[in-house]
């Protein structure tokens, strides 16, 4: 492969894929550029425990000194935690990044492609970019979609980022064949919210069924990714009408500083944390742990 000389997989993360061991994917765009310090750190390295308490190995990914990193320590989760001049990688900037070795934090759709480039098969975000507000004017769409049609990575998230157009984005995933799972009830959720106003296409109820299902897919030659929807816990949640008076907003803020591509995203969340005094925050940070704990439990099914 002619890729393999850029890939630096951890001892641990290498010996697990070997042994089928269950191995996790994880982003690192949320720690360089999703979460203010020091609780961008600590919320990966907790990540990194729940992963590893529900059976599995945690495989934080990102690009440092022109190599695809799958698995961190310390020092690089503390420079990526830190540092100014991290680049927030997408796919178009791959090639860019590591030419010039400089240290990049992965997005959904490049931690995708490293991830199966590595062998992973699980991956564990907190939700999904998608088709943003206004993308009939505009043609914002995330790369993430994309990059789930191709690509055989399982993604588990708490579903779309509510700052998106969430009923555009599952038409988009209907079109490109992407199944969407809702984990444990009927109604897609929003990202800070448990409802989203949208039916999901399927649900199920136990990690071995979305195990199942993936082995299915795959066996099939069924190319690309599941969505794996997990709605937040009820008792951490933002309700939906409360966190859309925020949302409109931060969105107006955007557009009269004209922010937009991929500082956007960034933008929003930063605003609507301030706005909520904290509440987005703290629910960001539970539904990635919950996220975790299902995504390992999957990655754990797999292997049996």
């Amino acid at each position: 492969m002619s890729y393999s000389k850029y890939l630096n997989i951890h001892p641990e993360i290498k010996k697990a894929l070997a042994n089928n061991k269950p191995v996790v994917a994880l982003e690192s765009t949320i720690i360089a550029h999703g979460m203010p310090y020091p609780l961008n750190i600590q919320t990966a390295k907790e990540v990194e425990e729940i992963v590893r308490k529900n059976g599995a190995i945690p495989a934080t990914i990102a690009i440092l000194d022109g190599k695809l990193c799958i698995g961190l320590n310390k020092e690089q989760l503390e420079m990526l935690g830190t540092a100014d001049d991290v680049w927030k990688v997408s796919l178009r900037d791959m090639p860019y990044v590591i030419s010039k070795k400089l240290p990049g934090a992965t997005t959904v759709a490049a931690t995708m492609r490293i991830a199966a480039m590595a062998g992973i098969k699980i991956f564990v975000t907190g939700g999904i970019g998608g088709v943003h507000r206004g993308a009939e004017t505009t043609m914002d769409i995330s790369a993430d979609l994309i990059e789930m049609s191709q690509t055989n990575v399982a993604v588990v998230s708490a579903g779309v980022k509510s700052i998106l157009d969430i009923g555009l984005t599952l038409e988009f995933l209907e079109t490109q064949g992407i199944p969407v799972v809702t984990y444990g009830q009927h109604e897609f959720p929003a990202f800070y919210s448990r409802r989203s106003g949208y039916p999901s296409a399927l649900r199920i109820d136990s990690p071995s069924d979305i195990a199942d299902m993936l082995s299915t897919k795959w066996q099939l030659n069924l190319n690309g990714s599941v969505l794996i929807a997990n709605p937040i816990p009820e008792h951490l949640e933002v309700p939906l009408q409360k966190m859309e008076v925020y949302i409109n907003e931060a969105l107006k803020e955007a557009s009269q500083l004209k922010i937009d591509g991929k500082r956007l995203t960034p933008f929003l969340l930063k605003i609507i944390a301030e706005k909520t005094g904290g509440e987005s925050l703290s629910s960001n940070i539970a539904l990635v742990k919950n996220n975790a704990e299902l995504g390992a439990k999957i990655a754990v099914e797999l292997t049996l």
